[in-house]
């Protein structure tokens, strides 16, 4: 199972979901650096150190990352949704379609209303 870093903009609802769901999930605040406006590069450092995927908001930042630094256990980019259960959910489905998110970015969308 994926090991997943949530960067500082990340519900923490959803995070607990996925721990529920029997994820291991990291957050930002968790490692001592959250609060500190760590750059998305030292984000995406930290995760690809410890080997975990990112998880964030930060969609346009992290899309320009993946395709400058493809060498991660990957990104998973998310738009807001505020039924955080139901994001967990969609986290999980797509995590479970790819045989492995290294090297991946994964798009999880809001679903139109």
């Amino acid at each position: 199972m994926s090991r997943l870093y949530a960067n500082e903009n990340f519900p923490f609802p959803t995070v607990e979901e996925l721990r529920r769901l029997g994820y291991e999930v990291v957050t930002i605040q968790e490692t001592g650096k959250g609060g500190q406006k760590i750059s998305d590069e030292e984000v995406l450092s930290f995760a690809v150190e410890n080997k975990m995927a990112v998880l964030t908001m930060n969609r346009k930042h992290f899309i320009r990352l993946h395709h400058l630094h493809p060498e991660h256990q990957g990104i998973i980019v998310c738009t807001f949704d505020p039924d955080f259960i139901s994001l967990a959910r969609r986290i999980q489905a797509s995590i479970g379609l790819n045989s492995t998110v290294t090297g991946r970015l994964i798009r999880i969308m809001r679903p139109a209303s």
